[in-house]
């Protein structure tokens, strides 16, 4: 296995990475801007939003959509104009958009956080593709990794402070979830918050966790099945890549207090022998 820390960008803090069309888009929340990272090239194309943005996802009509402080917003790539589409949660002056996916069929999930740490104040939203807003889960903290199932009926999602993976049922032809429940708790397995996740082709779980300088594999019973121990504290969200996405894409954070050389960094994890699922696309 070899972990190295690629491109030159130093966020401040890193987070929402998704591999598409040969390339790794991710944000730097606190530094408001969207990347791109091109390996082939070492290309680094970074956009300017104005706000702080939690996630960035592809728009399969072309350029990307975000979620931050301002909401739902679509991106243009070639001239970087921002296009608000909603803000549910405009009246909520403590939150923000953070971390976000789209679902197989195309709808995109993201929820916010209570930068203030009012428990329960934030939610998950859902983006239909015909632009309008839903909440599609509520009594969040701090929301995080969400990812689906290979046959596409269960939702993995992560509310930080929950120390835990939830579950739910999901409808793909309404986008509602239901049934929630507790996959596995983190608590006992690591030192650190529950971040940013993936899933594998195998259907294993790969969490990111934030100050606990490493990101972990387990099943979907909670299972441990491999760690990636990395060269620093806060490690925010990770996605896999490369050609037959074989790569681990890792984004991290600068601590407040700590200094650390590499911190910020996007890093790269070669040689796990596992392969990743293909990202969705916002199809609206």
């Amino acid at each position: 296995m070899e972990i190295a820390a690629v491109g030159s960008y130093r966020a401040q803090w890193g987070e929402g990475p998704i591999w598409w069309e040969g390339a790794l888009y991710y944000v730097d929340i606190e530094g408001r801007r969207v990347l791109r990272f091109a390996p082939e090239t070492g290309e680094e194309r970074v956009w300017e939003v104005g706000q702080r943005v939690g996630t960035v996802v592809p728009r399969l009509k072309g350029g990307l959509v975000i979620a931050g402080d301002g909401g739902f917003a679509f991106l243009d790539e070639e001239s970087g104009a921002v296009s608000k589409i909603a803000d549910p949660e405009a009246e909520k002056g403590g939150n923000r958009f953070n971390d976000g996916k789209c679902s197989p069929e195309g709808r995109f999930f993201a929820g916010t956080i209570s930068t203030v740490k009012k428990t329960g104040d934030a939610a998950l939203w859902r983006l239909d593709v015909d632009g309008s807003v839903s909440m599609a889960f509520d009594g969040v903290t701090n929301s995080n990794g969400i990812v689906w199932s290979a046959d596409g009926g269960t939702v993995y999602y992560i509310d930080t402070p929950r120390l835990a993976v939830l579950a739910f049922d999901y409808n793909e032809a309404s986008g509602v979830l239901s049934g929630e429940r507790v996959a596995f708790s983190t608590a006992e397995a690591v030192s650190g918050s529950p971040d940013g996740m993936t899933i594998d082709a195998e259907g294993n779980l790969w969490i990111a966790f934030c100050h606990g300088s490493c990101v972990v594999c387990f099943d979907v019973s909670g299972k441990e099945l491999r760690r990636v121990e990395l060269p620093v504290r806060e490690v925010t969200a990770v996605a896999f890549g490369g050609e037959g996405l074989e790569e681990l894409y890792v984004t991290t954070g600068v601590p407040k207090t700590e200094v650390e050389e590499e911190a910020g960094r996007l890093f790269v994890v070669r040689g796990l022998w596992v392969k990743g699922v293909p990202a969705f696309g916002y199809r609206g």
